[in-house]
């Protein structure tokens, strides 16, 4: 088929099919939020990816998850299907920090709650199994990072096992999967196994696990059994983790499940500047399928932004970005997102704004790092608790970034909505002057997260200190810039270690300033993150006994801190939706004994 006549989506229906010239298709894609053709959506990356090289290419977006027929519309796949439940963790995008079903599902049409089940990944690759018996199934997306080993489940509030043995898929991506994802579909079509592609999980069965030599190549998690007999394994299994995230240095891992065993590849390379280039420029419809007449708030969020980099250098405890993207920081050309510019500039709906350019952070664009240093390193965090020799991010380029997109002809406004890391910004002075000179859209978020420095150490963030000082200059510069701008902070409340003596110190601050929030949060642990062990085990990472608020009744009161702060409706009960919502949402009522509520059709 030509450039000329390729549909504008991947197929959907047998109708696009017959249209893109496909009788039938390699790889079939199954998603638990709507088809939004744009490089904000992870499956549309990887749906591109394979299509760009050959293959052809379904997807099904959001289907009855009771009924196998929702997935033959378009037939067998040849070579095998793909799952992911969304850009979210289903539970995240479903409950509540009071396990209470949300209101609103940000990535469905006109925010419709109940189309995707709990636990969506398992979900649908069952249902894979049952309309395509046999076939090969492969786990992806930000649930498969979070759930690829054993871990805590906040909700079900217990320990549940790595995502592949409850759902039985062949084989599980983490992080991004732009390098796996393709070499996983290629030893398929060629029939060679899968063994030893970086990036990606399997379950051995009982013969292939008494056949595995670990060597010095693999280190050995707490076993399931482990885990669920002594809540210090937890911890133990995500130190252990964490200290193997390098991916110039990781290992793999392997846990055992009875007689069978988990093994865990060591983390893809990331993607070159040039490959993350052509990722985000491949011919995406950068629009929702026609099929949807409604408005799909996720994409009315970032229709208007450009994503600069990928990963996080913070490694924040209760931030589980690192889990699935990593802590070095990819960083695009300043053509390619010029290129991108130019296409948003040319869509109906742009009105000369761009909303934001980032990622993880406003500040972190051309972070650089000294890689033969960072091959031994196992830290969590570059930032924390005090700045890595080893990565320097100046600014500069970042200035002269947003200096050059500024003066495109269709462009008014450029804006950093993505919220700055604190501890960077105090080292990159001119970047600081001139974003609160010229792309602060009145208002600039920031995320001190708590002020006692106590509960800042068991996050992982910089000191109060910092933040004072932050203030400071933004009040400062906005003066002299005759603008009158204002911070959007964002605490949270009950993050494990925080008392009410704790959270006081953020009382305190905010009634000495009389500030009024517009965006707090209440914990939620999400999985395979440090705070979700601290959580869980209620001690701190070297081991000593911490204070954990655990049912509503015991986080009421630091709710209450923040609640009484508010401005109009804005709690925000986890950091995986906030990079989404624009209005967050309150959290819900206390539950009774006995569960949690299931979306229902």
């Amino acid at each position: 088929m030509t450039p000329s006549k390729r549909p504008l989506f991947l197929p959907t229906s047998r109708k696009e099919m017959e249209q893109a010239g496909y009788d039938e298709l390699d790889i079939l894609l199954i998603t638990g939020d709507c088809y939004v053709d744009h490089p904000s959506f992870g499956v549309a990356i990887i749906g591109r990816l394979l299509e760009s090289l050959g293959y052809r290419v379904g997807l099904i977006a959001q289907p009855d998850w009771k009924d196998p027929e929702a997935l033959k519309i378009m037939g067998r796949p040849r070579i095998g299907c793909g799952v992911t439940s969304g850009n979210m963790d289903s539970m995240v995008n479903i409950y509540t920090v009071g396990r209470r079903l949300r209101k609103d599902d940000c990535f469905s049409e006109n925010g419709e709650i109940g189309k995707r089940p709990p636990h969506a990944l398992t979900v649908y690759a069952q249902l894979v199994r049952q309309a395509f018996p046999g076939i090969n199934v492969q786990l992806g997306g930000l649930e498969a990072s979070f759930r690829r080993v054993a871990h805590y489940d906040y909700w079900q509030d217990k320990i549940r096992p790595s995502v592949l043995i409850d759902s039985k898929a062949d084989v599980l991506v983490y992080g991004m999967g732009e390098r796996p994802t393709p070499e996983v579909y290629r030893r398929w079509a060629e029939g060679l196994p899968l063994d030893g592609i970086r990036g990606t999980a399997r379950l051995l069965g009982k013969k292939a696990a008494e056949a595995f030599d670990p060597k010095d190549q693999y280190l050995e998690l707490p076993s399931y059994e482990e885990t669920l007999a002594d809540k210090d394994a937890l911890m133990t299994s995500t130190r252990m983790i964490e200290a193997e995230m390098n991916y110039l240095g990781g290992r793999g891992l392997f846990q055992r499940y009875g007689d069978r065993i988990v093994v865990i590849e060591p983390p893809p390379e990331v993607l070159t500047p040039e490959e993350l280039d052509k990722v985000h420029e491949l011919p995406y419809a950068r629009m929702p399928h026609p099929k949807y007449k409604g408005r799909i708030p996720a994409f009315e969020t970032i229709k208007d932004s450009i994503q600069a980099v990928r990963g996080c250098p913070g490694g924040c405890a209760f931030c589980g970005l690192v889990v699935h993207q990593g802590r070095h920081v990819m960083s695009r050309s300043e053509d390619s997102i010029m290129r991108e510019l130019d296409a948003i500039a040319d869509q109906p709906f742009f009105k000369g704004t761009v909303s934001d350019v980032g990622g993880a952070a406003g500040n972190i664009y051309q972070s650089r790092y000294d890689l033969e240093r960072c091959r031994r390193c196992k830290r969590s965090s570059c930032l924390y608790p005090a700045p890595c020799p080893n990565y320097t991010c100046t600014g500069l380029e970042i200035v002269r970034l947003l200096r050059r997109m500024s003066a495109h002809p269709k462009v008014k406004h450029v804006y950093i909505n993505s919220g700055i890391r604190l501890d960077l910004a105090l080292r990159q002075p001119e970047l600081l002057r001139e974003l609160i000179s010229k792309h602060v859209s009145g208002h600039l978020k920031v995320a001190p997260e708590h002020l006692n420095p106590e509960v800042l150490k068991l996050m992982r963030k910089s000191s109060a200190e910092e933040f004072y000082k932050f203030m400071e200059l933004f009040e400062k510069i906005s003066k002299e810039c005759g603008k009158e701008q204002y911070l959007i902070p964002l605490f949270i409340s009950n993050f494990p270690g925080c008392s009410g003596k704790e959270m006081k110190t953020v009382d305190d601050f905010l009634e000495k300033h009389h500030w009024s929030l517009q965006q707090v949060q209440d914990y939620i642990p999400l999985p395979m993150t440090m705070g979700a062990a601290m959580y869980y085990t209620g001690k701190a990472p070297d081991g000593r006994e911490i204070v954990v608020n655990r049912g509503l009744a015991e986080r009421r009161e630091q709710i209450g801190v923040l609640k009484k702060r508010r401005s109009g409706n804005a709690i925000n009960s986890d950091p995986a939706r906030r990079c989404w919502e624009k209005a967050p949402r309150r959290p819900g009522r206390n539950r009774p004994a006995g569960g949690f509520k299931k979306p229902g059709r």
